[in-house]
């Protein structure tokens, strides 16, 4: 977990929630993106993969081999579960997490921000080679382009703002979140 500066507490009469919940495919970069937006919003950055991997001791990547991708969703549902009701910052989600439907019920109503990517960035992004658990096989490259095909849906119907990251820095894009974050509802989008 990267921590930018302390969050905000609560007051008694309101839970903590998340200032913004980055979702996205594998490569959008949600946690290069987070770790800047929480900065420039003076809040903390939290990935739920990484509180995964704290519950369960190990890496996603193992977690997946060893255990299996239901294990992983049902710790990954949890650790959303958790952030959304306990997290005041920058909240990054795993790629997959939106598609367990309880996930997506808790996100209605969220800050909830699509970082849109075309397949050719990230088939640029993630390289095809580092350790994404659902990217291992024969074809890599067309498990990417049907896992985005099959997502791209899900990740805009629960946006409250969508972001384009193709060609862009992370700063660029960081600023743009801040600017929508704070901007009137009806000039978002």
């Amino acid at each position: 977990m990267t921590q930018s500066q302390p969050q905000r507490q609560p007051t008694d009469d309101q839970a903590a929630q998340p200032t913004a919940i980055l979702i996205g495919p594998p490569g959008s970069g949600k946690t290069t993106v987070g770790a800047l937006l929480a900065e420039r919003l003076g809040v903390a950055y939290l990935d739920t993969d990484v509180s995964v991997e704290a519950v369960a001791g190990k890496p996603v990547a193992d977690i997946f081999v060893e255990d299996g991708e239901p294990v992983f969703r049902k710790l990954e549902h949890e650790a959303v579960a958790a952030a959304l009701s306990g997290h005041d910052g920058v909240l990054g989600l795993g790629g997959g997490a939106v598609l367990d439907e309880r996930t997506r019920a808790l996100l209605a109503g969220q800050p909830v921000v699509y970082l849109e990517t075309g397949f050719t960035e990230l088939a640029k992004r993630v390289g095809l080679d580092k350790p994404r658990p659902l990217l291992i096989g024969i074809n890599p490259r067309a498990q990417l382009k049907t896992l985005l095909d099959a997502r791209r849906p899900v990740y805009s119907g629960l946006a409250a703002i969508t972001v384009s990251t193709d060609g862009r820095e992370p700063d660029q894009i960081a600023d743009e979140i801040a600017v929508l974050l704070t901007a009137p509802h009806g000039e978002r989008d």
